[in-house]
């Protein structure tokens, strides 16, 4: 592996993991700088450009001196930067828990098996449904899971035939439906998946919930 890889980094913080299986959990977040989408709800349009370019030990010496098990690279879209793959493994390497947050528009077939992927499938209301690479869908395992950032009822409507065509509830560990945030109220999605009794986690972002609408949380 080459020792003088390295990543544009926006930030690397300690927080609650805030969506997901693990939400709850002390986790620490490494944000790489870069996205090549642009979806209208994007709460971290701040980490589109600048950042620092900071080496993978660097990287996983600075993780590492939190103390802390589990470890979630995100952006951006952290898969737009070729040595990401090679950051998750070293990540493995030192025994962490590690996940990846990344749109579905980056192919993830040469990923480390040890990662658990939190695929976000982008909704037409979004307005960067057509980056889907659902090719990647083949490549989810029970550990991975699948998250759907929803807009209004029909992203709802499209959700849930994703959800069947793409069989995900045998597929992955977890279905997630996140209301996308001051645009559709947790209440109302919450609602409509009681009323069609369908198997999926309903998520609202607990950072959020807890410290506001502010990046490094």
């Amino acid at each position: 592996m080459n020792s003088e890889a390295n990543l544009r980094i926006t930030e690397i913080f300690h927080s609650l993991q805030g969506e997901a299986k693990t939400v709850g959990v002390p986790t620490v977040f490494v944000r790489l700088t870069g996205c090549p989408l642009r979806c209208q709800y994007c709460d971290t349009a701040y980490a589109f450009e600048g950042g620092e370019i900071i080496t993978l030990e660097a990287i996983v010496e600075k993780v590492k001196s939190y103390n802390c098990s589990y470890v979630t690279v995100t952006g951006g879209e952290p898969l737009a930067q070729p040595n990401c793959a090679l950051l998750l493994t070293r990540l493995c390497d030192n025994g962490l828990h590690v996940s990846i947050e990344t749109s579905g528009a980056m192919p993830i077939q040469t990923l480390d098996d040890r990662v658990s992927i939190v695929l976000d499938l982008k909704t037409p209301g979004s307005l960067e449904c057509d980056r889907n690479q659902y090719e990647n869908v083949s490549c989810l395992r029970e550990k991975d899971q699948v998250k759907f950032v929803i807009c209004d009822r029909n992203d709802y409507e499209w959700s849930k035939a994703k959800v069947d065509q793409f069989d995900l509830r045998s597929r992955v560990g977890e279905v997630l439906f996140s209301p996308s945030y001051e645009q559709l109220e947790g209440a109302e999605l919450a609602q409509w998946v009681l009323d069609d009794k369908i198997d999926v986690r309903v998520q609202l972002q607990l950072h959020k919930i807890l410290w506001g609408d502010g990046p490094g949380r």
